[in-house]
């Protein structure tokens, strides 16, 4: 069923239809999930998705929200992005029991009538370091994060690398033997956008409204 979102904040009758919505229920542990291909470039890519946010609180399973991620069997490097239970946000690579590539939100994400526009960048081939890794919320590039910790140049990300497996809703895909996923998400999905090889800033993916410029 599509979602109907309005200037990019709220559910109206009169917005614009998004075709490709999800709804979330943490309670049923969740998810999609799909193997890599041969990548274009582990150094370079960009998310985009829609999140409004359905419940804050701990979700019995553990104290944060996957959105997506990705994660090795053995399970010492991961790739992910995820509401943590203080309502900020996360985007981090953690590689061989250490974090290799942060950022951490000082904004809080507590409004559940929202919906909030995300863009994701992972450019670790370029030159500044404070560009190889950035995040747009609502259009607007965030500056101020509580950890802001750059990857290496030309360090190689899990996400996308072939093989591995992209999981959306969740911390990681069901594996053999195994009924859940952990960390899953309780919000409604929708526009999640991947791109390989490109490094895309949020006016790739939307829009400000002409009359509310703000918007």
């Amino acid at each position: 069923m599509p979602i109907t979102v309005l200037g990019g904040t709220k559910v109206a009758d009169t917005g614009f239809e998004v075709a490709n919505s999800c709804r979330f229920n943490s309670a049923d542990d969740a998810c999609m999930h799909k193997a890599f291909g041969t990548p274009t470039s582990v150094d370079r890519w960009t998310i985009s998705f829609w999140v409004k946010r359905g419940n804050l609180s701990d979700n019995g399973d553990d104290d944060y929200q996957n959105i997506w991620g990705t994660i090795t069997n053995d399970g010492t490097s991961n790739v992910d992005s995820r509401f943590n239970s203080t309502d900020d946000m996360r985007f981090t690579f953690w590689q061989g029991g250490a974090t290799v590539a942060k950022l951490n939100t000082t904004q809080k994400f507590r409004d559940p009538s929202a919906w909030y526009h995300m863009v994701q960048v992972w450019d670790s081939g370029n030159a500044t370091a404070g560009n190889r890794m950035r995040w747009y919320v609502n259009g607007a590039e965030v500056t101020s994060f509580s950890t802001d910790t750059n990857p290496s140049q030309d360090l190689d990300s899990y996400w996308n690398s072939d093989g591995s497996i992209a999981t959306i809703g969740s911390f990681r895909a069901p594996t053999p033997g195994s009924d859940g996923t952990g960390s899953s998400g309780d919000y409604y999905l929708a526009e999640f956008v991947f791109c390989d090889g490109q490094a895309y800033a949020a006016s790739d993916f939307g829009e400000f409204d002409e009359d509310s410029p703000t918007i």
